[in-house]
């Protein structure tokens, strides 16, 4: 049986990527950090099949341990302080877990199981002021927020680490990817969570930053399948997952309210409180690479994506939780 280990396995990825993983028969190893508060209502279904070891990007000697114990065949780094305006607030603790914390793992994997294969989870944040659009895996990286500094840290180490060492490591440059299960402090989140209250006349407004922020947006379980199709390749290389179409902040208000046939000018607010630190004002992928040699493409669109995130929310809301 194979053997998988996912840092951040209570996350959005990570819980459908441990998903995807079982059902091909592997042994999921999920990594986690202790928290007073358990944060584990994304993985609950997945118990007893998924097994939990709780460890901290901030120690090597847990990632060594459970490394060495576990012999994986895959890696999957997903773990990272990864909601921008925190890494403003807390700029080193993010640099700290998403930066020097992928490092560690890079670093655990050498010493302990130089024979895996390792995702690193990379971002679009660090194209940041790019100067062409679409991005490629070729575009200059130019990262304008702590967080995206981090990542950039990270994939410059995970490559450096590849060809000094011949580790099998790839890069996923992932855009924006969003489902059910992300928080709701994530702005597609914050807007069917507010939609879906509305509805329910539990709210009666939302509040938001810059509308024209433009984003490339797809389906998290369609991203965690590139994730998987990267390892498996022959030769490790870096590759960008994206829809390659942009949406504007506005788009996604609009299409949100449109699943409750309401209209989203009655009640959206802009609060220029709200807009971010050196917003990025748009970025859209090219995934040509991803489609070429992974023969991956997504299967769920923008509008059906945000049709399920409002239905998901109404249905929890109603349910009272």
């Amino acid at each position: 049986m194979k053997r998988a280990i996912i840092t951040g396995v209570t996350g959005q990825d990570g819980s459908y990527l441990a998903e995807q993983l079982l059902a091909q028969g592997f042994q999921v190893v999920g990594l986690h950090r202790r928290l007073s508060a358990e944060n584990h209502w994304r993985i609950q279904h997945l118990h007893p099949r998924l097994e939990l070891r709780c460890v901290d990007l901030l120690d090597q000697g847990s990632l060594l341990d459970v490394f060495e114990d576990v012999q994986p065949d895959e890696i999957y780094n997903l773990a990272a302080q990864s909601f921008v305006p925190t890494s403003w607030a807390q700029p080193i603790l993010t640099g700290e877990v998403t930066g020097l914390g992928a490092l560690r793992v890079l670093e655990a994997m050498k010493r302990a199981c130089p024979k895996a294969r390792l995702y690193q989870a990379s971002s679009s944040e660090m194209f940041g002021g790019a100067t062409e659009s679409p991005q490629t895996e070729e575009t200059p990286l130019r990262p304008r927020s702590p967080y995206a500094v981090a990542k950039t840290f990270a994939h410059y180490s995970a490559v450096n680490f590849r060809d000094a060492y011949g580790l099998f490591v790839v890069c996923g440059i992932l855009f924006n990817h969003e489902s059910p299960r992300r928080g709701l402090e994530f702005v597609t989140r914050k807007v069917t969570d507010a939609v879906a209250r509305i509805h329910l006349g539990k709210a009666e407004e939302l509040s938001l930053g810059d509308l024209s922020v433009r984003r490339d947006w797809g389906y998290a379980p369609d991203y965690t399948r590139a994730m998987q199709a990267m390892l498996r390749q022959d030769t490790p290389r870096d590759y960008l997952v994206a829809s390659g179409k942009s949406h504007s902040v506005e788009d996604l208000v609009a299409e949100a309210f449109s699943v409750v046939d309401r209209d989203w000018r009655d009640h959206v607010r802009v609060d220029s409180g709200l807009f971010r630190k050196n917003e990025l004002p748009g970025l859209c992928g090219n995934p040509a690479r991803a489609v070429k040699d992974l023969g991956w493409a997504p299967e769920v669109d923008f509008p059906e994506m945000i049709r399920m995130m409002v239905e998901a929310d109404i249905q929890r809301l109603d349910c009272g939780s």
